[in-house]
């Protein structure tokens, strides 16, 4: 049986939502004035961030979305949560490893409401509405309403951010769940992955935790108890 990632409309989907990345994204950042980027993080709020591009992709790599993939899929996930939906390409990932899993929930959320418009076109587009919504607003807000259990939790927006999210969803994390954290190289300078990589390092925090060498480089976290 082949996987729901091989089979349409989503293989279409998939690699029309890429492609308008590569296509797309150095375009949004050249629109977005902002020359230094280590100046804007020094600069701006994780809400000013994504106000000033809005209109970047930043979506997982082809590559890491068929790790997320593979990841959801070994491990049987059925109610994943992501925080940083952008346009749905790793949702579209997420939703078909889910689907083929026997079935389940995606449950994205993303600040920028025209993303979130896009993602759930995307979504529909690829015939996975059945599995994946998208909530529009502060993820802190946004996902304190979620399933008893928690099987996957894919962190892929601001990564200031990341351990204020984790907070919130952690409670529902079952034993055994898995906290991938994506874009671990991409700091600029400033190490912004660092308070959640010392989190799940700490063998006090209930995790083991592994960097994957994939893409911009993905931590993998184990939830132990």
């Amino acid at each position: 049986m082949p996987s729901t990632l091989h089979t349409e409309p989503v293989a279409t989907v998939l690699d029309g939502l890429l492609e308008a990345e590569r296509e797309g994204d150095e375009r949004a950042f050249a629109e977005t004035g902002v020359t230094d980027p280590k100046a804007a993080w020094a600069e701006l709020d994780a809400g000013q961030m994504a106000e000033t591009f809005k209109d970047a992709s930043m979506s997982v790599s082809k590559e890491g979305g068929e790790l997320l993939y593979l990841l959801t899929r070994a491990t049987g996930a059925r109610t994943v949560v992501e925080y940083g939906t952008s346009f749905g390409v790793s949702t579209l990932y997420l939703a078909s490893a889910v689907r083929d899993n026997g079935g389940g929930q995606v449950i994205g959320t993303e600040l920028q409401a025209d993303k979130v418009a896009r993602a759930t076109e995307a979504i529909a587009a690829a015939g996975l509405s059945d599995i994946a919504s998208v909530r529009v607003g502060d993820a802190r807000e946004t996902l304190r309403e979620l399933p008893e259990s928690v099987d996957l939790l894919l962190m892929d927006g601001w990564p200031n951010l990341n351990r204020a999210v984790l907070e919130v969803v952690e409670p529902r994390l079952r034993r055994g769940a898995l906290v991938l954290v994506d874009d671990m190289d991409m700091d600029f300078g400033f190490d912004m992955h660092r308070e959640m990589r010392d989190y799940l390092a700490d063998p006090s925090s209930g995790y083991l935790a592994l960097r994957l060498p994939v893409a911009h480089g993905i931590l993998a976290g184990v939830r132990l108890g």
